[in-house]
């Protein structure tokens, strides 16, 4: 009798070609969630799902609407004792192509050139979302699966996923399981095998500082009049100090330290100044100056301008004293740190700060806090292993500087813990025009999840 593993490597292997062109019929289908105009095909794309489901024999597919774009649901509930069951959570909805004029061709008409796909969503998120299906289907292939499956696949997630709480919320029963599979997140590199083990959170603002009840006379009023613009600017200016740190009062009160160990584990990443000079074009790092870089993007909270935006913006000159100025502006949290209390050290910033001459005004936008997963557990070691068989070299731990919201969910409605992969690249320009998946990555994602799988049935 042959070994289920092995039989299963080799049907992915022996249908490559298959999966990769039905991930190329899942890529046509501009499931734009931010554009109403693109409703049927956000529908379109969660039926497409459920029908991948429903070929594989899932005991259980269902769509659930909300008050959005719809969840698509499927599960394969194993009949062995004490099987563990995992949930594995994507989106199928992916950013808008803007600028057109910048892809090298159609964004929703996937090319292949050379070893990469190019197209909206092929790394972010549905090549992810395909490499679990794909898996499974292996596993399926060759009997029944060893381990229990539920699939949560969104709709909402590039719009912020503002319907994914209350669905987690009231089908809490429905999503019970040992812990979850976010394949969201990628690796540092093609040949360095990744798990992300802690994500920062966010808490956005947006601040509006108002001055004179109307625009004014550059020229007559100028000098007279307290400039909001220059007001803004000189109080964005004053949220770091000299070496990089965030100057906004508590701010780092209830951050927590880095030990010792997880520093030397974090500085043997290769993504020290060189990494982030290239992938960014920058002329220089900046930041906190008693620590290293991977350590500032991951491990570190930060206060970023996202925007500022104020008086006359158009082509040619128009001298004029702007009446208000506004910025966008967002801070990445680290573990322990809360949004709210942000928000509010925000304000007592502002009230300390902000001269006599202006009022200002702040609205909290978005909060969310951190999340940080035991590298030990059972699931990270199953992925730990699995990478380390496909890559012959054990997988790199990192910390996340992004956020990825439903992992706090997750955690605080469930009580489950994620383990954070996925088989995206740096370089494939996730949200921006010409995005990309490479494919030979992606394959051994497919082996990957399927040893995944195979290692909790052990």
């Amino acid at each position: 009798m042959s070994n289920p593993r092995s039989a299963a490597l080799q049907f992915a292997q022996k249908n490559n070609a298959r999966f990769l062109a039905e991930l190329k019929d899942f890529l046509i289908i501009p499931s734009i969630s931010t554009d109403p105009e693109h409703k049927a095909d956000m529908d379109r794309a969660a039926q497409w799902v459920a029908n991948q489901f429903e070929e594989l024999g899932l005991t259980r597919v269902e769509i659930f609407p909300t008050e959005g774009h719809p969840v698509v649901y499927g599960e394969m509930l194993s009949d062995l004792k004490d099987a563990a069951t995992i949930l594995v959570y994507g989106h199928y909805d992916v950013q808008p192509a803007e600028p057109l004029e910048l892809w090298t061709t159609d964004a929703f008409d996937p090319v292949q050139r050379g070893e990469n796909l190019y197209t909206r969503g092929a790394s972010d998120m549905k090549g992810q979302v395909m490499a679990s299906i794909k898996a499974l289907e292996a596993v399926l292939s060759t009997g029944k699966s060893p381990i229990s499956i539920k699939f949560l696949i969104e709709g909402e997630e590039e719009i912020g996923s503002p319907n994914l709480e209350d669905f987690i919320t009231n089908h809490q029963k429905l999503l019970k399981c040992d812990f979850a599979l976010n394949p969201d997140t990628g690796m540092i590199g093609a040949e360095n095998p990744t798990i992300t083990y802690a994500l920062r959170g966010l808490a956005y603002f947006e601040v509006r500082i108002d001055g004179p009840d109307h625009d004014l006379h550059s020229g007559i009023y100028g000098g007279v009049v307290h400039n909001p613009a220059q007001a803004l600017c000189e109080l964005i200016a004053g949220m770091h100090d000299e070496n990089g740190y965030v100057t906004l009062p508590g701010f780092y009160d209830k951050v927590r330290p880095l030990g010792d160990e997880e520093r030397i584990q974090l500085g043997r990443l290769p993504m020290g100044e060189d990494f982030y000079l290239e992938q960014t074009g920058a002329a220089a790092l900046w930041g906190e100056k008693d620590y290293y870089p991977v350590e500032r993007v991951g491990a570190r909270p930060t206060l970023e301008v996202n925007g500022i935006y104020s008086g006359f913006i158009g082509e040619g000159s128009k001298t004029v004293l702007p009446a208000w100025a506004m910025a966008k502006i967002s801070t990445r949290l680290v573990p322990d740190q809360d949004p709210d209390d942000v928000h509010q050290q925000l304000i007592r910033y502002f009230e300390e700060n902000a001269p006599e001459t202006v009022s200002f005004k702040i609205v909290n936008l978005v909060g969310s806090p951190a999340s940080i997963s035991d590298r030990n557990s059972v699931g990270v070691q199953a992925m730990q292993d699995a990478m380390q068989r496909v890559w012959q070299k054990k997988p790199l731990f990192r910390r996340e500087g992004g956020s990825v919201p439903v992992v706090v969910l997750f955690k605080d409605i469930l009580n489950i813990d994620s383990v954070n992969c996925g088989f995206s690249l740096p370089d494939d320009n996730a949200h921006s025009p010409n995005e990309k998946l490479h494919l030979p990555t992606w394959n051994r994602g497919i082996d990957t999840l399927i040893h995944f799988i195979y290692n909790l049935a052990n």
